[in-house]
């Protein structure tokens, strides 16, 4: 392994929803380890993780959840894919949660990078050791410039650099990883509804007339948080991402690259194609 080789042969995946647990399982495959998926019930897809080697768990089983990581050969564990906030009422208690339930109610109460640390010291506590995406399959990260046939105008990359603006301004209160501008209007911030329900507001109020600005104009920007920890909750992009741009009437977006994860890059890139929007990596 290259960029993974400070990583244990055997890498345990917490696996949440969407592709990309599979995806950084072929990945790290493809550098000559060895993936094992601990698939979280009710987020992560049946179908794709039985091709995997598997176990599954319910939210909030960390005792269990330690006990297979140890008996598979897990030191390193990665956490990746989609996961909804859960309300303290929907963990599953057994005695391995019930001696951390002190530690997960104090990270339940700041924003969602507060949560996972306080998540990832736990793990932390029993003896393994919490890896990024960068460690284990860095080729799922965004590159830097256009990936797209389209790239970014001076106007655009105005509206872009004042969507950074706005998100370094916003980045102490754990908000979001997201914002809309256009010429130089911010016209949303992503909140619990994520990335799709940020662009599904902003073709909402295009539709009612709110927004008068021409179709095709303005930008959606993503970046992670500031000081965040890399390890957890990257930017994501993919081809939900496209529909919602083109749903949007926007010209692209701005993420920024090695900071942020690609689901799907090749539909990604081609959806995007065929729309004429733009997607580029931004320098760090």
């Amino acid at each position: 392994m290259a960029a993974g080789s400070a990583t244990s042969s055997t890498t345990g995946i917490l696996a949440g929803g969407g592709v990309l647990p599979f995806a950084a399982a072929d990945a790290i495959r493809n550098r000559g380890g060895k993936p094992f998926l601990f698939a979280i019930r009710g987020f992560c897809d049946p179908e794709q993780v039985s091709k995997y080697p598997h176990h599954w768990i319910a939210l909030g089983q960390v005792g269990r959840l330690t006990r297979l990581m140890r008996s598979e050969g897990c030191r390193d564990i990665v956490f990746i894919g989609g996961l909804v906030r859960p309300a303290l009422s929907d963990i599953r208690l057994d005695w391995g949660t019930l001696r951390v339930i002190p530690q997960i109610a104090r990270a339940m109460r700041g924003g969602d990078d507060h949560l996972l640390r306080g998540i990832g010291r736990i793990f932390e506590q029993h003896g393994f050791r919490l890896v990024g995406i960068k460690d284990v399959a860095p080729e799922l990260l965004m590159p830097q410039g256009a990936i797209t046939q389209r790239a970014p105008d001076d106007d655009m990359n105005a509206d872009i650099a004042k969507g950074r603006e706005l998100l370094l301004a916003l980045g102490p209160y754990d908000v979001g990883q997201a914002v809309v501008v256009i010429d130089g209007h911010a016209i949303g911030v992503e909140d619990i509804e994520g990335t799709d329900g940020l662009l599904a507001r902003v073709a909402r109020l295009r539709d009612e007339g709110r927004i008068r600005a021409k179709a095709g104009r303005g930008v959606l920007v993503k970046a992670p948080k500031i000081n965040q920890d890399l390890r957890f909750d990257l930017p994501t992009l993919g081809p939900k991402t496209v529909e919602g741009l083109v749903a949007a009437k926007l010209a692209g977006v701005g993420i920024v690259a090695g900071q942020a994860l690609i689901a799907d890059p090749q539909t990604m890139i081609a959806r995007a194609d065929k729309a004429g929007v733009f997607v580029v990596g931004l320098s760090a």
